[in-house]
Protein backbone atom coordinates (compact mmCIF):
# COMPACT_ATOMS: atom_id res chain seq x y z
CA UNK A 1 0.00 0.00 0.00
CA UNK A 2 1.15 3.57 -1.15
CA UNK A 3 1.52 5.79 1.85
CA UNK A 4 1.94 9.86 2.43
CA UNK A 5 5.09 10.98 3.02
CA UNK A 6 4.46 13.91 5.26
CA UNK A 7 7.86 15.28 4.85
CA UNK A 8 7.69 15.58 1.21
CA UNK A 9 7.49 19.44 -0.22
CA UNK A 10 4.06 17.73 -1.93
CA UNK A 11 1.14 18.60 -0.39
CA UNK A 12 -0.41 16.18 1.42
CA UNK A 13 -3.97 16.14 -0.29
CA UNK A 14 -2.34 16.00 -3.76
CA UNK A 15 -0.55 12.67 -2.70
CA UNK A 16 -3.61 11.26 -1.30
CA UNK A 17 -5.08 12.15 -5.19
CA UNK A 18 -2.52 10.11 -6.31
CA UNK A 19 -2.87 7.00 -4.20
CA UNK A 20 -6.80 6.89 -4.42
CA UNK A 21 -7.04 7.57 -8.51
CA UNK A 22 -4.23 4.73 -8.23
CA UNK A 23 -7.43 2.64 -6.49
CA UNK A 24 -9.97 3.59 -8.74
CA UNK A 25 -7.83 2.80 -12.19
CA UNK A 26 -6.58 -0.19 -11.06
CA UNK A 27 -8.36 -1.87 -8.35
CA UNK A 28 -11.97 -0.07 -8.41
CA UNK A 29 -14.87 -0.65 -11.26
CA UNK A 30 -17.45 2.06 -11.88
CA UNK A 31 -20.32 2.95 -9.15
CA UNK A 32 -18.16 0.86 -6.34
CA UNK A 33 -18.17 2.87 -3.52
CA UNK A 34 -15.60 4.35 -1.78
CA UNK A 35 -14.39 4.61 1.80
CA UNK A 36 -15.62 7.40 3.95
CA UNK A 37 -13.86 10.14 5.21
CA UNK A 38 -13.08 8.65 8.15
CA UNK A 39 -11.63 5.69 7.05
CA UNK A 40 -9.35 7.28 5.08
CA UNK A 41 -8.09 9.72 7.71
CA UNK A 42 -7.34 6.67 9.68
CA UNK A 43 -6.11 4.58 6.61
CA UNK A 44 -3.68 7.57 5.50
CA UNK A 45 -2.94 9.00 8.53
CA UNK A 46 -4.27 12.59 7.39
CA UNK A 47 -6.45 15.27 8.89
CA UNK A 48 -10.37 15.13 7.61
CA UNK A 49 -9.63 18.58 5.95
CA UNK A 50 -6.69 16.62 3.79
CA UNK A 51 -9.21 14.13 2.52
CA UNK A 52 -12.12 16.49 2.01
CA UNK A 53 -10.00 18.88 -0.49
CA UNK A 54 -8.48 16.09 -1.89
CA UNK A 55 -12.21 14.42 -2.61
CA UNK A 56 -13.11 17.84 -4.01
CA UNK A 57 -10.44 18.02 -6.32
CA UNK A 58 -11.46 14.17 -7.59
CA UNK A 59 -14.83 14.69 -8.12
CA UNK A 60 -14.18 18.10 -10.15
CA UNK A 61 -11.79 16.33 -12.44
CA UNK A 62 -14.32 13.55 -12.65
CA UNK A 63 -13.45 10.59 -10.87
CA UNK A 64 -15.59 10.32 -8.39
CA UNK A 65 -19.43 11.83 -7.93
CA UNK A 66 -21.68 12.03 -4.52
CA UNK A 67 -25.03 10.76 -3.94
CA UNK A 68 -26.50 12.87 -0.88
CA UNK A 69 -26.61 10.45 2.07
CA UNK A 70 -25.48 7.49 0.54
CA UNK A 71 -21.29 8.37 0.06
CA UNK A 72 -18.78 8.76 -2.76
CA UNK A 73 -18.64 6.70 -5.93
CA UNK A 74 -16.66 5.61 -8.29
CA UNK A 75 -17.26 7.78 -11.59
CA UNK A 76 -17.98 5.87 -15.08
CA UNK A 77 -14.75 5.39 -17.06
CA UNK A 78 -14.29 8.39 -19.59
CA UNK A 79 -13.27 5.80 -22.82
CA UNK A 80 -10.08 6.65 -24.19
CA UNK A 81 -9.82 8.28 -27.14
CA UNK A 82 -6.51 7.47 -29.11
CA UNK A 83 -6.03 9.96 -31.94
CA UNK A 84 -3.41 9.07 -34.07
CA UNK A 85 -5.08 6.51 -36.50
CA UNK A 86 -8.14 6.29 -38.25
CA UNK A 87 -11.00 5.30 -36.01
CA UNK A 88 -14.88 4.72 -36.22
CA UNK A 89 -17.16 5.07 -33.40
CA UNK A 90 -18.65 1.30 -33.74
CA UNK A 91 -15.23 -0.45 -34.21
CA UNK A 92 -13.72 1.63 -31.15
CA UNK A 93 -16.64 0.79 -28.59
CA UNK A 94 -16.52 -3.16 -29.80
CA UNK A 95 -12.81 -3.18 -28.76
CA UNK A 96 -13.78 -1.64 -25.42
CA UNK A 97 -16.22 -4.39 -24.68
CA UNK A 98 -19.34 -2.35 -25.05
CA UNK A 99 -22.12 -2.79 -27.62
CA UNK A 100 -22.89 0.24 -29.93
CA UNK A 101 -25.99 1.37 -31.53
CA UNK A 102 -26.64 4.05 -33.69
CA UNK A 103 -30.03 5.30 -33.69
CA UNK A 104 -31.25 7.30 -36.95
CA UNK A 105 -33.08 10.36 -35.64
CA UNK A 106 -33.49 11.77 -39.16
CA UNK A 107 -32.74 11.06 -42.88
CA UNK A 108 -32.94 13.38 -45.72
CA UNK A 109 -31.55 13.74 -49.04
CA UNK A 110 -30.97 18.04 -50.08
CA UNK A 111 -29.33 20.23 -51.78
CA UNK A 112 -25.61 21.28 -50.58
CA UNK A 113 -26.19 25.15 -49.06
CA UNK A 114 -23.05 27.53 -49.64
CA UNK A 115 -21.66 26.02 -46.28
CA UNK A 116 -21.69 22.69 -46.89
CA UNK A 117 -20.75 22.62 -50.33
CA UNK A 118 -17.57 24.72 -49.46
CA UNK A 119 -16.96 22.83 -46.34
CA UNK A 120 -17.40 19.25 -48.65
CA UNK A 121 -15.60 21.02 -51.65
CA UNK A 122 -18.91 20.88 -53.57
CA UNK A 123 -20.95 23.00 -55.84
CA UNK A 124 -23.46 24.47 -54.06
CA UNK A 125 -26.94 22.75 -54.59
CA UNK A 126 -25.10 19.29 -55.15
CA UNK A 127 -27.28 16.62 -53.59
CA UNK A 128 -26.14 15.35 -50.58
CA UNK A 129 -27.30 12.99 -47.65
CA UNK A 130 -27.80 14.34 -44.37
CA UNK A 131 -29.05 12.11 -41.62
CA UNK A 132 -27.89 12.34 -37.07
CA UNK A 133 -27.86 9.51 -35.68
CA UNK A 134 -27.23 9.33 -31.57
CA UNK A 135 -24.62 7.18 -30.70
CA UNK A 136 -24.92 4.81 -27.57
CA UNK A 137 -22.76 2.38 -26.20
CA UNK A 138 -24.27 -0.07 -23.51
CA UNK A 139 -27.57 2.28 -23.93
CA UNK A 140 -25.80 5.30 -23.21
CA UNK A 141 -25.75 8.07 -25.05
CA UNK A 142 -22.22 9.08 -25.52
CA UNK A 143 -22.45 11.52 -29.79
CA UNK A 144 -25.17 13.56 -31.38
CA UNK A 145 -23.71 12.93 -34.61
CA UNK A 146 -25.12 15.05 -37.84
CA UNK A 147 -23.20 13.71 -41.11
CA UNK A 148 -23.29 14.92 -45.12
CA UNK A 149 -22.23 11.98 -47.72
CA UNK A 150 -22.61 12.91 -51.65
CA UNK A 151 -24.93 11.33 -53.52
CA UNK A 152 -23.80 10.97 -56.73
CA UNK A 153 -20.38 8.93 -55.39
CA UNK A 154 -23.01 6.54 -53.00
CA UNK A 155 -26.78 6.48 -54.97
CA UNK A 156 -29.17 4.00 -53.28
CA UNK A 157 -28.35 4.67 -49.53
CA UNK A 158 -31.57 4.21 -47.05
CA UNK A 159 -32.69 5.31 -43.82
CA UNK A 160 -32.53 1.29 -43.24
CA UNK A 161 -29.06 0.77 -44.26
CA UNK A 162 -27.67 3.29 -41.68
CA UNK A 163 -29.91 1.24 -38.49
CA UNK A 164 -28.34 -1.82 -39.40
CA UNK A 165 -24.49 -1.50 -40.93
CA UNK A 166 -21.98 0.69 -39.78
CA UNK A 167 -21.74 4.10 -42.42
CA UNK A 168 -17.85 3.18 -43.11
CA UNK A 169 -18.74 -0.16 -43.98
CA UNK A 170 -21.56 0.32 -46.76
CA UNK A 171 -19.08 3.25 -48.16
CA UNK A 172 -16.24 0.39 -47.95
CA UNK A 173 -17.79 -2.93 -49.18
CA UNK A 174 -21.09 -1.77 -51.23
CA UNK A 175 -19.06 1.42 -53.13
CA UNK A 176 -15.94 0.59 -53.04
CA UNK A 177 -14.37 3.54 -51.00
CA UNK A 178 -10.97 4.13 -49.56
CA UNK A 179 -11.41 4.85 -46.32
CA UNK A 180 -7.91 6.67 -46.74
CA UNK A 181 -7.18 10.10 -44.12
CA UNK A 182 -9.40 11.70 -41.95
CA UNK A 183 -8.85 15.08 -40.15
CA UNK A 184 -11.07 16.43 -36.98
CA UNK A 185 -11.55 19.74 -35.51
CA UNK A 186 -11.91 19.83 -31.76
CA UNK A 187 -13.55 23.08 -29.39
CA UNK A 188 -15.04 22.88 -26.41
CA UNK A 189 -18.72 24.43 -26.50
CA UNK A 190 -21.47 24.86 -23.89
CA UNK A 191 -23.97 22.25 -24.69
CA UNK A 192 -27.50 23.37 -26.16
CA UNK A 193 -30.98 22.40 -24.08
CA UNK A 194 -32.12 20.11 -26.65
CA UNK A 195 -28.35 18.64 -26.73
CA UNK A 196 -28.36 18.16 -23.30
CA UNK A 197 -31.73 16.02 -23.31
CA UNK A 198 -31.11 13.36 -26.47
CA UNK A 199 -27.78 12.64 -24.80
CA UNK A 200 -29.25 12.75 -20.95
CA UNK A 201 -26.35 14.55 -19.80
CA UNK A 202 -26.31 17.15 -16.56
CA UNK A 203 -26.58 20.83 -17.24
CA UNK A 204 -22.82 21.29 -15.92
CA UNK A 205 -21.36 19.11 -17.75
CA UNK A 206 -19.51 20.59 -21.14
CA UNK A 207 -19.12 19.20 -24.60
CA UNK A 208 -16.84 18.66 -27.00
CA UNK A 209 -17.77 19.68 -30.68
CA UNK A 210 -15.53 17.58 -33.63
CA UNK A 211 -15.58 18.40 -37.00
CA UNK A 212 -14.38 15.47 -39.16
CA UNK A 213 -13.77 14.89 -42.78
CA UNK A 214 -13.12 11.93 -44.26
CA UNK A 215 -11.33 11.96 -47.33
CA UNK A 216 -10.84 8.94 -50.50
CA UNK A 217 -7.76 10.34 -51.71
CA UNK A 218 -8.25 14.11 -52.16
CA UNK A 219 -12.30 13.62 -52.15
CA UNK A 220 -14.14 14.23 -49.22
CA UNK A 221 -16.63 11.61 -48.92
CA UNK A 222 -17.77 12.22 -45.50
CA UNK A 223 -18.18 15.59 -43.26
CA UNK A 224 -19.95 14.71 -39.51
CA UNK A 225 -20.94 17.88 -36.92
CA UNK A 226 -20.98 15.97 -33.67
CA UNK A 227 -21.32 16.42 -30.16
CA UNK A 228 -19.27 14.63 -27.73
CA UNK A 229 -20.34 14.14 -24.08
CA UNK A 230 -17.57 15.79 -21.71
CA UNK A 231 -17.54 13.49 -18.71
CA UNK A 232 -17.93 10.38 -21.19
CA UNK A 233 -14.96 11.25 -23.59
CA UNK A 234 -10.87 11.75 -23.10
CA UNK A 235 -8.80 12.19 -26.22
CA UNK A 236 -5.00 11.37 -26.86
CA UNK A 237 -2.81 13.19 -29.37
CA UNK A 238 0.88 11.69 -30.05
CA UNK A 239 2.91 13.98 -31.18
CA UNK A 240 6.60 12.95 -32.49
CA UNK A 241 9.46 15.23 -32.91
CA UNK A 242 10.97 14.26 -36.45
Amino acid sequence: MKKIDKTSRIPLYIQLMDILIDEIENQMEENDQLPSEREICEKYDVSRTTVRQAISELERDGYIYKRQGKGTFVAPKKLNQDLIRFYSFTEEMKKLGKTPVSKVLSFNIVKADKKIAFKMKRNEGDLVYEFSRLRLADDVPMLLETTYVPHDRFPGIRKADLEKTPLYDILRYRFGASLTMAEEVFRPVMTREFEMEMLKMPAEVPSLKIERFTYDGDAIIEYSNTIARGDKFKYRVRLENQ
